[in-house]
């Protein structure tokens, strides 16, 4: 081990080489680093970002002509338009919120495990794992790191999937070894602002901060022995507490089981929208350019001049010889904007299919908008999400691990056995007519929990039996009143005769 990290728990001698020339920890995680900082999966992963934030390829796009050597050679005086149509970004927004825009339910038996996890995992937690959904899908994958806050609050925050470079045990990537955490902050050198590569590595036995100088760890602190950071500190009674947990802290969320992004599917198709849409608007804007002109008999040096005379001028100076008068004619070069059209929509609609969404403005629910129609257009982004549905319960194994962990950790009970279902409440649009008047025929054959939870306008199923119990109740006592009110008194009756 090296001397920055003497505790580091890491089984390196797996990964790193053995024999000649063989690594030190420190190296190995080096060479790890600058391998996978310029990788193309990195790349992709960045660009799926910077495409859901309008940042795409079209705006370094120059416009290029055919030189005097038959080669393509960069133009300044041409329009040169940087349109985009983000397709991508709509398509990401669209399946985050039809999976994670609903708040999550939680059900169990333990009604009070029940309610713990819902404190802990509440609304603050649900939109950070909407915005988790987004970088999960930018990225193929990404990270939930569970924290405790300055109050004291257990909560968790997210990573994208370029800041991570994780180290697994196992070749289907369900148990971390390691990982390492590379992001930027701005710092200063002297009085010049820089940027600063900062490297957290997580392991068993706390975080380890770094400075990446060029290829270079070297210690992001002043004194070695603060060189590891527990993930858990407590201050009871004056004495400080440090504490880790017995896993490493950080849970993938998955897109898909090969964690590729979704950009990987469509980049082409919303590339070709851009350019469709930008090479339209340079050739609407080229004027001149749309006609060919032809000179007869040009009184002028060269064909700059006579650009210049017909821009600034609008004139050209022509002169007759040898009995041929001068003129210019023109040749008239129409841009179809049809033609754009077509082939613009035919990127849309293969955009939309390759990336597994639905079109809102599909024709199935313009002439009748039934159940079957309405299914029809979600099939896709159904097939989608039930894949991601799949990874993210496999995900909400881990989180419920660190809930549980903290609940028994602060005296709040021990709930490692108890059972507890994650649903996902999707939000489709459906025929709620129809979906009501289903659930209505359903009351006697199947259960009033089961036709509650299908009923369109009930997000907690539970919840609303809860308060279906309580209408019941009150209806009882109700009826009770009444009758209590309305009953014959047969000893008020003799009293009466007696008298």
């Amino acid at each position: 081990m090296f001397d920055f990290i003497d505790n580091l728990t890491l089984k390196v001698s797996n990964w790193a080489l053995q024999g000649k020339g063989k690594m030190t920890d420190k190296e190995f995680i080096e060479k790890e680093i600058a391998r996978w900082k310029n990788s193309p999966k990195r790349i992709m992963q960045i660009k799926g970002h910077l495409y859901y934030d309008n940042e795409h390829d079209i705006l370094m796009r120059k416009r290029q002509v055919i030189g005097a050597d038959g080669k393509l050679e960069t133009v300044t005086n041409l329009p040169n338009n940087h349109i985009i149509d983000n397709q991508y970004g709509k398509l990401v927004n669209q399946k985050a919120n039809y999976l994670l825009g609903q708040p999550i339910t939680f059900s169990g038996e333990n009604d009070k495990y029940t309610e713990l996890v819902k404190d802990v995992l509440n609304d603050d937690f649900m939109a950070m794992l909407k915005e988790a959904g987004k970088d999960m899908m930018n990225g193929g994958v990404a990270w939930l790191y569970p924290y405790f806050k300055e109050d004291g609050s257990f909560a968790f925050r997210s990573f994208p999937a370029y800041e991570i470079l994780p180290f697994w045990k196992d070749s289907q990537h369900t148990q971390l070894e390691m990982a390492v955490r590379l992001y930027l902050v701005m710092g200063y050198d002297g009085n010049e602002p820089t940027v600063i590569q900062k490297v957290e590595i997580f392991d068993l036995a706390g975080v380890h901060r770094y400075i990446l100088d060029g290829e270079k760890l070297i210690p992001d602190v002043v004194n070695q022995d603060e060189m590891t950071e527990s993930y858990v500190v407590n201050q009871r009674d004056g004495v400080t507490e440090r504490l880790n947990w017995t896993r490493i802290p950080l849970i993938p969320l998955k897109y898909n089981k090969q964690e590729s992004p979704l950009l990987k599917k469509v980049k082409n198709l919303q590339d070709g929208i851009n350019i469709m849409l930008s090479d339209f608007q340079n050739n609407m804007e080229e004027n001149t350019g749309n006609t060919i002109l032809v000179l007869k008999n040009y009184d002028g040096e060269d064909l700059g001049q006579f650009r210049r005379n017909l821009s600034v001028f609008r004139a050209v100076k022509v002169s007759s010889r040898e009995g041929v008068s001068g003129g210019v004619d023109t040749l008239e070069v129409t841009v179809n904007s049809e033609n754009y059209k077509t082939i613009v929509d035919i990127f849309k609609k293969a955009l939309i299919e390759n990336g597994m969404g639905y079109d809102a403005k599909d024709d199935r629910l313009s002439g009748n908008p039934n159940e079957m129609n309405i299914q029809s257009m979600y099939s896709d982004i159904d097939l989608d999400a039930n894949d991601m549905e799949t990874e993210l319960q496999a995900a909400f194994k881990d989180i419920l691990w660190f809930v549980n962990t903290y609940l028994a950790n602060t005296g709040q009970g021990s709930y490692e056995n108890e059972d507890i279902t994650v649903i996902f409440n999707r939000d489709i649009l459906i025929n709620e007519s129809e979906a009501i008047d289903n659930c209505a025929k359903s009351v006697g054959i199947i259960s009033d929990e089961t036709i509650v939870a299908q009923h369109p306008w009930i997000d907690d199923p539970q919840e609303e039996m809860k308060r279906l119990e309580k209408q019941k109740q009150k209806q009882l006592e109700e009826q009770k009143k009444q009758f209590e009110a309305t009953a014959y008194d047969p000893f008020d009756s003799d009293k009466g005769d007696d008298e």
